[in-house]
């Protein structure tokens, strides 16, 4: 592997409100913290695959039948002509 080519990768602890957990990354930042002897830097995200509605079950149902309905009384008469 070439030395100058790839992105330095960074030990880092992925924060998500409660869930936690480590990885690589090119991100950085100035909070850091010491696991298993290593440090990490601290990156905190929004959303993750403990909170993202797709992955936890809990999304919302969405009403195509109305989107349709919605459609076709707008743009339906056009055919007819």
């Amino acid at each position: 592997m070439k030395t100058e080519t790839h992105p330095v990768n960074y030990p880092v602890l992925f924060v998500d409100g409660e869930h936690e957990w480590t990885g690589i990354s090119t991100s950085k930042s100035n909070d850091t913290r010491v696991i298993d002897g290593i440090e990490h830097y601290v990156v905190k995200v929004e959303i993750s695959a403990f909170t993202h509605p797709f992955y936890t079950g809990q999304k919302r149902i969405v009403d195509t039948a109305g989107r349709v309905e919605k459609f076709m009384r707008r743009y339906g008469n056009q055919t007819k002509k």
